[in-house]
């Protein structure tokens, strides 16, 4: 990974921080309904849950949208951000991932323009309105990264660690663990998101797909499910 400057860090950080408001406390992405069916029970549970997410559910996929949106981004083609931001609309399991994806990524979007403005941002949200799809979280994440001239080696994996640590944090409340463990179930990923980030450089949109049956099978019961927390 080359040098990263101060101020891209700390932009980073920024954008990828729990105080960010996008509303990523209130997603599980299906860990409430696989707590509630017993299905992850401990610190190790949790921890497998979510690396196999990562290495082959919507983690994997996120990840290479957000390459994807970098790169038509950095080439200025809007045929090809059209496409992926096609891709990553229809892309999603159930209605509830569907639902986390495109209710964050509409709120990233107007967080950043908001604070951060600039008029790739402000293309990107006619685009969506214009082909009357929402802009899902990793598309405007690979915009804006792009558009503020930041590497996306770090930008990916500062997406793909909030990603990881915001369902460790939905974990830890559900299961519930106690700080101690959900510090060491996000230590113990460290090397998956390394490798998540690392990977999606080499892939593209034919790559998109997931192995994550039980994930999606929890999000579908999530929607029903009668007492629940979290709104995937």
């Amino acid at each position: 990974m080359p040098p990263i400057t101060d101020g891209a860090l700390l932009r980073l950080m920024t954008w990828m921080s729990p105080a960010f408001p996008v509303g990523a406390y209130s997603y599980s992405h299906g860990i409430e309904a696989a707590v509630e069916r017993g299905l992850i029970t401990d610190a190790v549970g949790l921890r497998a849950w979510i690396d196999a997410i990562l290495r082959h559910g919507s983690g994997r996929c996120d990840a290479i949208l957000v390459y994807a949106a970098w790169q038509a981004e950095r080439a200025r083609d809007d045929v090809r951000l059209a496409e992926t931001l096609a891709w990553a609309d229809a892309f999603r399991a159930t209605f509830e991932m569907a639902l986390e994806s495109a209710a964050q990524g509409r709120a990233f979007l107007d967080g950043v323009r908001a604070a951060w403005p600039h008029p790739r941002l402000d293309a990107l949200a006619d685009l969506a309105a214009d082909l009357k799809r929402p802009p899902s979280y990793p598309l405007v994440a690979g915009v804006a990264i792009a558009a503020a001239g930041i590497d996306i080696s770090a930008g990916l994996v500062a997406f793909v660690h909030a990603f990881a640590a915001n369902l460790v944090s939905a974990g830890t409340r559900l299961i519930p663990l106690g700080q101690s463990d959900a510090l060491r179930v996000l230590a113990g990923l460290e090397a998956t998101i390394r490798a998540v980030a690392q990977d999606a450089q080499g892939l593209g949109l034919a790559d998109l797909g997931t192995a994550t049956w039980m994930v999606d099978w929890t999000s579908a019961r999530h929607e029903t499910q009668y007492t629940r927390l979290f709104r995937s």
